[in-house]
């Protein structure tokens, strides 16, 4: 898509390939005091999507925020595809997000109409999601970065966080892997338009359906996979349940093409951050292809949802997903707490 500015060379990064490793950031997070409150039942501490504070026995609140820069140099799919991302982190704790403020950082070369299109296609993103966009906060800077902060509801009850997995639980996740890898070849203009399409609608795509699929059943664990990659949310879902979580790296969803990319070195600098974050803790068996690891490792933007759900109800739950949802599926599955927190055959 054509514009007269083109947003992602304003940016030094793009999507949630700009997130700070998660291992900086637990470091940068070192020695802050946590106020404990009765009601807040999920905070930073936990590493988990969003935070959530119980109103009453019916109703707790979830609140996040997430932005970054551009990923796309069409400004309309740029607000939609940020909207989304930031929309996700109320699905993955299994709510309804219900509203919305933009957060939003403006280089003084970005014209009106860019902006215009920017703010639409948030709005129109989180209008799809239920949600209404209510006001927001935006200063000028030196790049463009939009994204929202995000409020929604869930009952008390049925908050899923991502630290609740069970051995015996199996694994699936919603949407390919390889965003990341695509968009970085793309800026060498070695992926095809029609393969980007492709691309730029599943991280437009709401995780809306898988979320209101999942919580029919007793999913035991969730989060959404974005820029700490498949791994990385994996590793963090394995330390706060204490368990070992196994991938069959044969069965996970990606873009074929990523798998060529990734073969010829085009690998965003977040997938080596997210490799140092998981480190020791990770056994990869040799016949796992380099390519297929950097994939495992590719920070996702608008990624899908990670479900840990008992094997009994899997089978269900996974037919009822790739009805609206083909590219769902089981990619592997959990067990105690064994030599490495990440097990990739």
């Amino acid at each position: 898509m054509e514009n007269e500015v083109k947003l992602t060379k304003l940016a030094s990064c793009a999507g949630c390939g700009a997130k700070v490793g998660a291992g900086t950031l637990a470091k940068m997070l070192e020695g802050f005091k946590t106020h404990e409150d009765s009601r807040l039942i999920v905070g930073y501490d936990k590493s988990d999507d969003a935070s959530v504070y119980v109103i009453d026995s019916e109703t707790a609140l979830i609140s996040t925020t997430d932005f970054f820069p551009p990923i796309v140099d069409d400004p309309y799919l740029f607000g939609q595809i940020a909207a989304a991302n930031a929309l996700s982190d109320v699905y993955a704790m299994g709510g309804e997000p219900k509203l919305a403020l933009n957060v939003f950082c403006l280089p003084e070369k970005m014209d009106k109409e860019t902006v215009h299109k920017i703010l639409k296609g948030g709005y129109y993103k989180a209008y799809e999601a239920g949600a209404i966009i209510t006001g927001g906060h935006t200063i000028n800077g030196a790049e463009p970065i939009y994204g929202l902060a995000v409020s929604g509801f869930v009952h008390p009850d049925k908050v899923l966080i991502n630290s609740n997995a069970k051995p015996g639980d199996v694994l699936i996740l919603t949407k390919k892997l390889g965003v990341g890898i695509l968009t970085t070849a793309k800026k060498a203009d070695l992926v095809s338009d029609e393969v980007m399409e492709l691309v730029y609608k599943q991280m437009a795509t709401l995780n809306k359906a898988a979320r209101d699929i999942m919580v029919k059943y007793p999913v035991n664990s969730c989060t959404d996979v974005t820029g700490f990659s498949l791994m990385g949310h994996s590793y963090e879902m394995s330390q706060g349940s204490n368990c070992t979580i196994h991938i069959e790296a044969n069965r996970v969803p990606f873009f074929e093409e990523a798998y060529e990319m990734a073969q010829m070195g085009f690998i965003p600098a977040g997938a080596y951050r997210n490799r140092e974050y998981v480190g020791e803790h990770i056994n990869i068996a040799s016949e796992v292809s380099l390519a297929m690891t950097d994939i495992l490792f590719d920070p996702q933007t608008s990624g899908g949802l990670l479900i840990s759900i008992p094997q009994e109800y899997s089978k269900a739950l996974l037919e009822e997903l790739k009805a609206v949802i083909p590219e769902a599926a089981i990619i592997g599955y959990v067990t105690d707490l064994e030599d490495k927190n990440l097990i990739v055959n």
